[in-house]
């Protein structure tokens, strides 16, 4: 894939008409969390149908399911639902909101690119039936629950959060933190290792995967975490006390086999963080791009000692900068819609090397332009200071930019 089809372009050009009318106009309201940013999403899908197309994609899903065409583990579709055809479109939505907003894409992307492809993926007929059609339309807000205060990047040998049997139910306890939607989420996917006593070492049990609803008993979801960027993202913690899971709750309803690996929830994991570090390449297109933009438009506007900065060249250094980073991160993002269009898997170390290389490029990127606006580039009014923090965040989102590095070298030591 070399440049946009027809349909990516006429769908951006809609796009970002949409985002120039009900998004920019309210960002600061956003960024101040005076509005959520659901209603904007749910306003986005009914405006272009893509709830509708979702909505239509999972009953076709459902039925196959019911007639037994499909297996419960093909969880494909994308985050708008659809097939590997409409992947440039996805991204496309993703890359122009974040040019103004990168958080209500983050809350976005959690719900339908992780939430949602774990239920899918793992989840019995029942359990999908029950819980996706709310979700893939937006109507319900999805979290997913990995990360934990001792944690971080070790995400399942530093986990603390457990469950016991009782009977035929679990018991679950712990806690989770740094979760994306975690203060509003109606349904949420949470990781826990199955605590059996001291016969197996702690960092090696198995890890299950269950889903929960808002308002369970023993089930504390926290206010919105102060933040330093994407505070359009409402981000939080969650506490377990004694909560009470069916088994109807367990992911697959069975704790899988011991002889097979794939069964275990680490791998359904991993599965969802290639998909998560992809996307990270639309994000930063999109900061780059805006910030491309804003830096051209001042550069031609502003003069110093009596001609337009533009003519610096300290000042086109930094723009041709900015022009070859939004090149190469535009063709990284071809090469995962291309391999959407396929049918082609990305391996995880080579997503990891996509996302280490596009968020620090956008965050390159933002703090130059930062710099090129000089005093006006830090005040908010300018925009590129909330550019700045956003990009940021991508260099720790979707697990830390140090941890990628690793992921990319074990590929390349591994030979794959």
């Amino acid at each position: 894939m070399l440049d946009w089809s027809d349909v990516d372009i006429a769908v951006r050009d809609a796009v970002r008409e949409f985002v120039d009318k009900e998004v920019r106009p309210h960002v600061d309201a956003l960024e101040s969390g005076e509005m959520e940013p659901y209603p904007i999403i749910r306003k986005l899908f009914a405006t272009f149908g893509i709830d509708a197309l979702a909505r239509d994609s999972l009953d076709k899903r459902l039925a196959r399911m019911r007639d037994g065409t499909q297996k419960s583990g093909d969880a494909s579709g994308g985050m708008f639902g659809g097939d590997g055809a409409s992947a440039g479109m996805g991204f496309v939505v993703v890359s122009e909101l974040c040019r103004v907003c990168m958080g209500v894409v983050t809350g976005m992307g959690v719900s339908l690119g992780l939430t949602v492809p774990t239920i899918a993926g793992r989840g019995t007929l029942a359990q999908q039936e029950r819980w996706l059609p709310g979700l893939v339309t937006y109507e319900k807000v999805g979290a997913w629950a990995i990360t934990e205060p001792d944690s971080g990047s070790d995400a399942f040998g530093g986990m603390k959060s457990y469950v016991v049997r009782d009977g035929d139910d679990y018991i679950l306890n712990g806690q989770k933190t740094f979760i994306t939607n975690g203060p509003d989420a109606d349904v949420v996917v949470v990781y826990a290792k199955l605590d059996e006593g001291d016969g197996v070492d702690k960092r090696d049990r198995k890890v299950l995967t269950f889903v929960l609803d808002r308002g369970m008993e023993g089930f504390v979801q926290s206010k919105p975490l102060r933040k330093m960027g994407i505070h359009s993202s409402r981000t939080g913690e969650l506490f377990f006390s004694d909560v009470r899971l069916g088994r109807d709750r367990l992911l697959g309803e069975t704790e899988g086999d011991p002889a097979d690996s794939a069964s275990d929830g680490r791998a359904s994991a991993r599965s969802n963080f290639s998909a998560e570090r992809i996307g990270v390449a639309a994000m930063a297109l999109g900061v780059i791009e805006e910030c491309l933009k804003l830096c051209v438009d001042y550069a031609k506007g502003r003069k110093l000692w009596g001609q337009e900065i533009a003519q610096f060249q300290l000042i086109q250094l930094k723009l041709a900068n900015m022009e070859v980073a939004r090149m190469n991160v535009r063709n990284m993002l071809f090469r995962v819609i291309e391999a959407a269009q396929t049918g082609a898997q990305i391996s995880l170390p080579e997503a990891s090397a996509i996302k280490w290389y596009c968020s620090q490029a956008a965050t390159d990127v933002a703090m130059d332009a930062v710099q090129l606006f000089g005093g006006n580039g830090y005040m908010t009014e300018y925009r590129v200071e909330q550019l700045a923090r956003d990009a940021k965040s991508l260099m720790i989102y979707a697990g830390s930019n140090e941890v990628q590095i690793t992921h990319v070298a074990r590929g390349l030591l591994n030979g794959g």
